[in-house]
């Protein structure tokens, strides 16, 4: 039996076709009534009358409920008026199951009420129109790597040693010796990068940072591409193709459920190479004239990033930051040796910090040199020197945090919003 997804409706038109899904609201009026039907792909609106249908079928209007699930048969027409511009006049509806009363009203409910049904808050428009949206995140981004000839490189969950410092590790018994959830696969997409070349990671990474701002979860998902050979400015040329890419698949393709969430879609529109780029340096002058008292060598918070981001319609590439507040793997800049390869890309409109990145160390002996200087063990990195001892490279990469992502691209208040099932220092439920 074929499918039919309201989200094709205009494929089918003319057409009496059966659609299956779960009633958003009923309207009653007599000889008529109405139901909007969802069904995972969209809304369309079901008209039921005495004359179209059988008995039995008008009648479900006295039972059904917000969410009752139901299948529905009828001709599918053109109709301006109805959301999503279609509707069916429908021949017979089947009612497979009638909800309870449905939790989420209409009425304003507090966050942490939404959040402890965030199960059934997800079937809600705005809700359904982000995920959707975060879906074609996604897929841009293994889209963007896999027609440039990256190689996907799943690294572990479970990892020996720390990646970007030990004070935000998750600790667990790893059948007698600890072990630590994966802060980032940049050690190991390293070692990809040796194999294959161009490769990247993507999966969940995770942060024991005691943070409850409106940018940070515990839990979030990373890509992270590392290519052999780069340098910071080849890593900030493929940073800046790639974030185009996906602000313009989400533009071609996005665009209802972007107007959903009554997204500025100009302000996307906005969103052509090149982007700026300042030197962390510059950075710190931004802030000097913005009258923040800030010195060289601090780290920027989220609201200097909000100052020196403002100055921009795009987004800023700020590279080359002070080597002490940057993690070990940083290859030293050869002009300052103060300074380090890295860079940050900052989103427009506040939403701070998408990507950051750098040129990797590829000296063994500048490499231990920092490892133990950060209290760290040469042992517990042994494999990752390994790199360095049989046919070290110059080679670059960065890391992007689609959450964040999500939430820049959605204009979001809250991080919360952008993951189905969100993970917070107060939240492990549902």
């Amino acid at each position: 039996m074929k499918e039919y997804l309201i989200q094709n409706a205009k494929t089918f038109t003319g057409e009496t076709v059966t659609l299956k899904g779960w009633a958003y609201s009923v309207r009653k009026s007599g000889k008529i009534w109405f139901l909007l039907l969802r069904d995972g792909t969209g809304i369309m609106q079901i008209v039921i009358t005495k004359t179209d249908a059988d008995e039995a079928s008008f009648d479900i209007k006295d039972v059904i409920t917000q969410e009752s699930s139901v299948i529905v048969t009828g001709l599918i027409k053109a109709e301006p008026r109805s959301p999503g511009g279609y509707e069916m006049l429908a021949s017979k509806v089947e009612l497979i199951a009638v909800a309870e009363e449905y939790p989420i009203s209409k009425k304003e409910h507090g966050t942490d009420y939404l959040m402890d049904n965030r199960h059934l808050w997800l079937r809600s428009k705005r809700q359904h129109a982000i995920i959707r949206i975060r879906h074609t995140i996604i897929k841009a981004i293994r889209d963007f790597f896999d027609d440039r000839d990256f190689t996907l490189m799943d690294a572990p969950i479970f990892q020996k040693a720390a990646t970007e410092g030990t004070a935000t590790l998750f600790a667990t018994d790893y059948f007698g010796e600890k072990a630590y959830l994966t802060q980032s696969g940049q050690l190991y997409g390293e070692a990809g990068a040796a194999a294959f070349g161009k490769i990247y990671t993507f999966g969940p990474t995770f942060r024991a940072e005691k943070s409850k701002t409106r940018r940070h979860l515990t839990e979030f998902w990373m890509v992270e591409p590392e290519m052999a050979f780069h340098d910071l400015d080849m890593d900030m040329d493929l940073a800046e193709d790639f974030v185009s890419y996906i602000v313009a698949q989400v533009l071609e393709h996005r665009r209802p459920e972007l107007e959903t969430i009554e997204r500025d879609i100009s302000k996307l529109e906005a969103i052509q190479k090149p982007f700026p780029r300042i030197s962390y340096t510059e950075g710190v002058k931004i802030l000097q004239e913005n009258g923040v008292e800030f010195e060289w060598g601090n780290d920027f918070g989220a609201g200097d990033e909000t100052i020196i981001s403002s100055q921009f319609d795009k987004p800023v590439m700020v590279h080359r930051y002070p080597a002490a507040i940057k993690a070990f793997y940083m290859k030293r800049d050869p002009e300052n040796d103060k300074q380090v390869m890295a860079l940050d890309m900052l989103a427009p409109e506040g939403y701070g910090e998408i990507i950051g990145g750098s040129q990797r160390e590829d000296d063994i002996d500048a490499m231990i040199k920092r490892i133990k200087a950060e209290g760290g063990s040469e042992e517990d990195y042994a494999w990752y020197l390994d790199l360095r001892r049989y046919g070290s490279f110059p080679h670059s990469g960065f890391g992007l945090g689609v959450e964040r992502v999500v939430s820049w691209i959605c204009g979001l208040k809250h991080i919360r919003e952008t993951i189905p099932f969100p993970r917070t220092i107060t939240r492990l439920n549902p």
